[in-house]
This record gives C-alpha cells, sequence and structure tokens, in this order.
C-alpha cells in the first residue's frame, strides 16, 4: 500500500473517531438536560373511522384536574407536532397571558392527521383530482366523528365549558368551511384560513347552506383570513381570495344576527406564510358575544 493510500486512510479514521466523541459528548450533555412540556398526548378509538386517533393536548397554565375551573376548547385541524400545533399552542399561551388577555385560558385538542385528504375533502366530480387523490371524499365521516365521538370524548375526560373554536387552514379550512355550512351549530367559533374552496370545482360555493334567517339561534364568531395567494390548483379557474369573498357574501346574505363576520384580507402575505399572522388577527378580533359559560 502507497504511503499517500495509508496517510489518507489514518486521515479517514481519525475524522470518524473525532465524530464518535463529539457524538457522545453530545448525549451526554443532552442527558443533563430537562424536557420542556408543552401538552400531553391522548387518543380516541373511533367506531366512525375504524382507527385510532391520536391527539395532542395543550392545558392552560393553572389547570387542575380537581378544581371547579372550566375552560374552552379550541380544536385544531392539522394539529400534529410536525404541523400546527407547536405555533397555535405558542400564539394560545402568549394571548392568555395576564397582561396581554385576548382570549381567555383555553384547552387546545390538536387533532393529529392520518390521511389528511380523505379526511378533509368532500366526494369531487373533478377526474383527475379522484385520479390524484384516490382517498378522498371522507369529510362526512370525519366530521361525524368530531360531533359524535372527539367532542363527548374532550367534554367527559377535560374540564371544559361550552365554548368550542374550530381552526383550520387550506384543506383543513374547506372542512372547518363544510362544518359552518352544514352543522354550524358544532362550534361556536370558526377560524378559517385560507380555505381550498376551489374544490370540485367550488361546488360548495352552490350548495344549500344550514345558515338561514332563523338558524342557527345560537352566537356564532366567524374569521376568515385570506392572503393574495392567486389562482388555485383547480380544473376550472378559481381565484382563492375572490372565492373566500363569494363564502363571506353568502353567509351575509342570509341576514342572520346570531352570526357575527369578520373577514380579513391580508395582501402581504400568501398561503405560505398567512398563519401566524391571521391567528394573531383572529385573537384579537374574535368578538365576545359567543362567549358562553
Amino acid at each position: 500500500m502507497k504511503a499517500r493510500e495509508i496517510k489518507y486512510i489514518a486521515t479517514v479514521i481519525c475524522f470518524i473517531l473525532l465524530a464518535v466523541k463529539s457524538s457522545l459528548g453530545q448525549s451526554n450533555n443532552t442527558a443533563q438536560y430537562k424536557v420542556i412540556p408543552l401538552g400531553i398526548t391522548d387518543e380516541v378509538t373511533s367506531s366512525v373511522l375504524s382507527e385510532t386517533r391520536k391527539l395532542n393536548i395543550y392545558l392552560p397554565d393553572g389547570y387542575k384536574g380537581t378544581d371547579t375551573t372550566r375552560y374552552p376548547v379550541i380544536y385544531l385541524l392539522d394539529g400534529g407536532i410536525d404541523e400546527d400545533f407547536i405555533h397555535v399552542v405558542g400564539l394560545v399561551q402568549f394571548n392568555t397571558q395576564e397582561w396581554v388577555n385576548r382570549i381567555p385560558k383555553s384547552i387546545v385538542v390538536g387533532i393529529v392527521n392520518v390521511d389528511r385528504k380523505r379526511d378533509m375533502t368532500y366526494p369531487t366530480s373533478v377526474k383527475s383530482d379522484k385520479e390524484k387523490y384516490p382517498t378522498t371524499g371522507g369529510s362526512e365521516r370525519f366530521i361525524s366523528f368530531i360531533e359524535k365521538e372527539l367532542q363527548p370524548y374532550i367534554q367527559e375526560h377535560y374540564k371544559t365549558n361550552n365554548s368550542r373554536t374550530i381552526i383550520g387552514e387550506s384543506l383543513a379550512g374547506l372542512l372547518a368551511t363544510e362544518i359552518l355550512l352544514q352543522k354550524p351549530n358544532l362550534f361556536n367559533r370558526y377560524v378559517i384560513i385560507s380555505p381550498s374552496l376551489w374544490w370540485d370545482n367550488g361546488s360548495i360555493l352552490e350548495n344549500q347552506m344550514a345558515i338561514t334567517a332563523s338558524y342557527p339561534a345560537n352566537d356564532i364568531c366567524i374569521y376568515l383570513g385570506v392572503g393574495k395567494e392567486g389562482l388555485a390548483p383547480s380544473i376550472q379557474p378559481h381565484v382563492m381570495e375572490v372565492d373566500a369573498n363569494v363564502l363571506i357574501e353568502k353567509i351575509k346574505d342570509a341576514k342572520n344576527n346570531h352570526v357575527h363576520i369578520r373577514f380579513d384580507y391580508l395582501p402581504e402575505e400568501n398561503h405560505a406564510t398567512i398563519s401566524h399572522q391571521a391567528l394573531l388577527n383572529a385573537f384579537k378580533n374574535l368578538c365576545t358575544t359567543c362567549d358562553t359559560k
């Protein structure tokens, strides 16, 4: 073996040994640290969905299972740790601090996705979407899971009051919109961000909705935030901010005094960047008339 080859091999071995030593040192240092708790994990076995669904749950500061205090619940679609849970919990924790006090201390229930396109969409008539996303069209079952299994489970196992908020963005915003239009009393606050109303060529904007002049009879507050998002990935041309305006006008046309709407156009944000600013605005502006004890 040539001297240059021996020198090269020796150099490689030295780098490997240094890397192993560094890794061991980091592991030893890491062992001294304590994990900062952000929440707890839970799960619900669903007969509606025929699967077990994982939940990430944030409990507010001071929460005790033994006291009499009860808290509003924020249901977060896209609630995985690698999805929106951490971001939303941070904003909730900040906005519930005594010196901020924009929203009351709240429980956050993050629903971890299994098949997002299945659960967030209703059936589509668009052939190319059926071929591209063959599992889509399960929103009716997922809404039934939320209504008949998830909400009762949270009410039974956690100290909740009757205030329920849902947060959904993009396809999750489409699902939140579907709930709002079909079963509005499932929640009394809706935070809908950049909803994918273009799905099935925007058919949700043409469908009959449950919101009428006389129903629901309870107060519902809606925040809808949308950025400068442009054309949607649909067969027929849809501009997402235009669709959002159409939705707001459709709800306003019902002339229900119990339905309170805030439409927020954020032209400096786009589909990728809108969530933090929209959530902050939602927490600042959601009306207090929807508070229930």
